[in-house]
């Protein structure tokens, strides 16, 4: 007898993405017992400034010949785990967007060339996509890329600015920032973080009627309407004088890899 196969069709996927989200951002990540203390982050600045060109793209080229001082701000990273005692709020932030952001270029790296991050593990996203690979090794603690951005940075932090800080390695992100994030001036980093993506016609679209928003803003929706909707959230950082009753769409997102052209 034939075995039949189990078909799942999109709707299906998306609801299965969704739960899974869902169960993501509800899991606790305990705080780390460590005796570590803040880190410098001036490798990862060299390397930003070496490899990050003018208009966003990354040479990954260049960062697989630079592998073994990238694996030098890794060791770091891995060797000096963030913790409430010694770091705060400021220096664990800048921690783990600069580690989400190095760990990244690491794996795009390791698998290096690539169309798309996506391609190096095909799966369902928040299950078994490459997100979930667990190659972040911080202590004798073990994460993937999703445990840092949404059980880390999304939920200890409630810091909606992350999302234009950190980089999926993928056309639609917002672009490397060419410099390491760093305590003493992450806001004026952050803020300027915000107002190049939300201004950059090739990430958001806006008009005075109509803001055609990337689909970070979908996904991540309530990070940024905890004081109002998207219009009063997009508004302080857009050139555009925005209407408050403006039509509101997401722009279709690139998973092409942002690599130098």
């Amino acid at each position: 007898m034939k075995s039949k196969m189990l078909r799942i069709g999109l709707p299906s996927l998306l609801l299965i993405s969704i739960g899974a989200l869902f169960l993501i951002q509800c899991r606790t990540i305990k705080d780390v017992e460590s005796e570590s203390f803040p880190i410098s982050h001036d490798i990862w600045t060299e390397l930003l400034q070496k490899h990050i060109l003018d208009n966003g793209t990354v040479d990954y080229k260049g960062f697989v010949e630079d592998k073994d001082r990238l694996g030098q701000y890794i060791q770091l990273l891995d060797n000096n785990h963030p913790n409430t005692k010694n770091w705060n709020r400021e220096e664990r932030l800048a921690y783990w967007m600069n580690a989400y952001n190095a760990y990244t270029i690491q794996l795009v790296v390791d698998h290096y060339p690539t169309a798309s991050i996506r391609d190096i593990k095909k799966g369902i996203p928040f299950i078994n996509s490459v997100w979930d690979l667990k190659f972040i090794e911080i202590e004798g603690n073990t994460y993937d890329l999703n445990n840092v951005e949404h059980n880390i940075l999304r939920k200890k932090f409630d810091e909606p600015r992350i999302h234009f800080a950190i980089n999926c390695a993928s056309v639609s992100c917002p672009n490397l920032r060419n410099e390491a994030y760093l305590p003493d001036r992450l806001e004026i980093q952050l803020e300027e973080q915000a107002r190049l993506f939300l201004n950059d016609p090739s990430k958001n679209q806006i008009k005075p009627d109509h803001v055609q928003l990337s689909k970070i803003f979908s996904w991540f929706g309530k990070d940024f309407k905890k004081e109002g909707n998207l219009i009063d959230y997009v508004s302080p950082y857009s050139d555009t004088d925005i209407s408050d009753d403006a039509k509101v769409s997401f722009l279709e997102y690139d998973w092409g890899l942002n690599d130098k052209q």
